[in-house]
């Protein structure tokens, strides 16, 4: 039976033989038997299809060396089929709530935001740190910015596809963002917006009410909820973590296809990820905040998510609004904190902020 380090020190060498295996979308960390942690861990490869070719090229355990008796140890490979990543901008105003994707003041989380044309997810109110005065929306990068540049970028709300338009709907512009990479480690596609004033903005969350601050790990076998501009409120279960994915953002900022380092897989039995929920927060079943959805599987049941603890740190943020005693973000300890996310390291958030961008005055 293998331990986490030991799944994650296979995932690593797998990571390093991506190119020899086509078909294969991500890689991540997950236990061997479903939701049963008495299973131990294994390496997850999240495929294309289930084609006999990729069967072929995708190992059905990895050997690893047990430090304590100095023993090879087979770590198994579960295969899924998720098809291809994409990230999630909608361009038509399809949504399962209608109500979601109406014009709403002041703003809450869950709500449809984006830019002319575009439609995301407000996915939460946040404010300084330091200067808990000034608020700001927190989303995808696809979302509220234009080329993934700093050119100005109006937000509106409701977002582009669902009706939003110059200056009538205007809430805000683009304030800073995390630059997505085509060819470095990408880790997380995030952005802020500025509002007009504080009164946009309504530090609370759709169909869950305010939001009691933020957690700053979670483990495998959580399960989290979140409200999404087109699904609506939908819960699932966080299966792999520590996943390095390939996700499609077509001609977005032309990036094509880019990887990202160590996201979370959160799986649904229904759709969880469509068009229109980038930039949705998942929560936990304590209404504090966990992770930020900004792509998906081709079906919508997988969410490709990273912490939000990431945004807290890159940005400079907190959750607005929480309870002052509660502000400060908590551990999750429903599960060994072994097999959970974790901060950026310095190192992480060194090479983040280096991509971290302001918008052009104007």
């Amino acid at each position: 039976m293998s331990t986490y380090r030991q799944a994650l020190q296979a995932k690593e060498r797998l990571v390093k033989r991506w190119h020899k295996m086509p078909g294969v979308v991500g890689i991540g960390v997950g236990f061997a038997n479903g939701l049963n942690r008495s299973g131990g861990m294994c390496v997850v490869m999240y495929t294309l299809n289930a084609s006999a070719s990729i069967r072929k090229s995708c190992p059905r355990s990895v050997a690893v060396r047990c430090k304590k008796t100095g023993r090879s140890v087979q770590v198994p490979v579960q295969r899924v089929t998720s098809g291809r990543c994409s990230c999630h901008p909608a361009f038509k105003p399809r949504a399962t709530s209608r109500s979601l994707r109406s014009r709403i003041r002041p703003v809450v989380a869950g709500y449809s935001v984006g830019r002319p044309g575009i439609s995301g997810t407000a996915g939460l109110i946040v404010a300084r740190a330091a200067n808990r005065a000034q608020r700001f929306l927190l989303s995808n990068n696809h979302v509220l910015n234009r080329h993934n540049t700093g050119g100005y970028t109006e937000t509106l709300q409701p977002g582009g596809a669902d009706g939003g338009r110059y200056g009538r709907d205007r809430i805000g512009r683009l304030y800073r963002f995390v630059r997505l990479s085509r060819s470095g480690v990408n880790y997380l596609d995030a952005a802020l917006s500025i509002p007009l004033n504080n009164r946009m903005l309504a530090p609370t969350y759709a169909r869950v009410g305010r939001i009691r601050g933020y957690v700053r790990s979670y483990s495998l076998g959580s399960r989290l909820k979140k409200v999404g501009r087109t699904t609506g409120l939908v819960s699932g279960v966080v299966t792999s973590i520590n996943t390095d994915v390939a996700v499609d953002y077509g001609s977005y900022g032309g990036l094509g296809t880019i990887r990202f380092r160590n996201q979370t897989v959160i799986r649904s039995s229904r759709a969880n990820s469509l068009p229109g929920d980038s930039g949705s927060v998942w929560l936990t079943s304590g209404n504090r905040a966990a992770a930020v959805n900004f792509a998906g599987s081709e079906d919508g049941r997988f969410s490709i998510s990273f912490p939000i603890q990431w945004a807290m740190q890159a940005f400079g943020i907190r959750t607005a609004g929480a309870v002052a005693s509660k502000v400060r973000a908590a551990r999750s300890t429903r599960l060994s904190h072994t097999a959970s996310t974790r901060c950026l390291s310095k190192k992480e958030l060194s090479e983040v902020k280096k991509h971290l961008s302001r918008r052009i005055q104007r």
